[in-house]
């Protein structure tokens, strides 16, 4: 089902990098996620089966983010490494797709090489940090430094999920505070913390490739219309959905298929 699918690591100048790898198509496409808890090591089983839809057109790469990381480490940075190691699995050129942090990472690396990059799609993210973003991402770095997970994850499920969500899995959302925990409290905090020194806005006229935004805008983390102002930017096309928030990519069900419709309609 999964196409090959496969856990491995590259080595580049700044450290080791973990990836998943699926997919039988001949183009390449790099999916970059938001901050997380947890790393992207033993999740290739459910990430090729929540973006399989790219499966057949793509070789579909996720890049972690570095292993070793220092305090002060930047997104700027954190694109630097995937460039690299795209260098090193000779990935020539690719279309990129990068949510919440993960988008800011994906702006940074398209305006850095945009001769490596063919299309660009951003979920959920934002070109430069507002007030909502300083207060939520602010907090984590916070309980992060004083090892409150539990704090995190409450926050963080009541700010990006919709009531509707919520009251589905409120039989499990207990259990998921107390047991989802980073593994490394500090390495958490300097990750989260990148967010809070990106800017690129006055860059984004740079970027000439396609590009899709998608938001949500009831989005309490990013915010809609951080969406919309890199939109603006840009003229790009657009797709904001009026019922969810920040877990727009995990709550619509047609969120893939429309960037797979944006990415396929640019090729031909």
């Amino acid at each position: 089902m999964f196409y090959g699918l496969a856990e491995s690591d590259v080595t580049i100048s700044s450290g080791k990098l973990n990836y998943v790898v699926f997919g039988k198509g001949k183009k390449n496409l790099i999916i970059i996620q938001g901050l997380n808890v947890r790393d992207i090591k033993g999740a290739g089983a459910s990430l090729a089966l929540m973006y399989r839809i790219f499966a057949k057109e793509y070789k579909v790469y996720f890049f972690d983010r570095r292993t070793n990381v220092k305090e002060g480490l930047t997104n700027w940075e954190l694109a630097e490494d995937i460039y690299c190691a795209m260098e090193v699995l000779n990935i020539k050129s690719a279309d990129v797709f990068g949510v919440s942090q993960g988008g800011m990472i994906a702006m940074a690396l398209t305006l850095e090489h945009p001769k490596n990059i063919n299309k660009l799609v951003l979920g959920v993210t934002a070109s430069r940090v507002n007030e909502t973003m300083k207060k939520v991402v602010g907090k984590w770095v916070s309980c992060a430094r004083n090892k409150d997970h539990i704090t995190i994850n409450k926050e963080t499920f009541s700010l990006m999920y919709t009531e509707n969500y919520l009251r589905k899995y409120r039989i499990w959302m207990p259990l998921m505070i107390r047991m989802v925990r980073p593994k490394d409290f500090n390495r958490f905090a300097i990750l989260a913390s990148a967010i809070l020194k990106f800017d690129c806005y006055d860059r984004l006229h740079e970027i000439s490739c396609p590009v899709l935004v998608l938001g949500g805008e009831k989005d309490r983390i990013t915010t809609g219309s951080a969406s919309v102002e890199i939109a603006d930017k840009l003229g790009c096309e657009i797709y904001m959905y009026s019922e969810y928030g920040h877990a727009a990519y995990d709550e619509a069900k047609d969120f893939n298929s429309i960037i797979y419709k944006f990415l396929l309609e640019q090729t031909e």
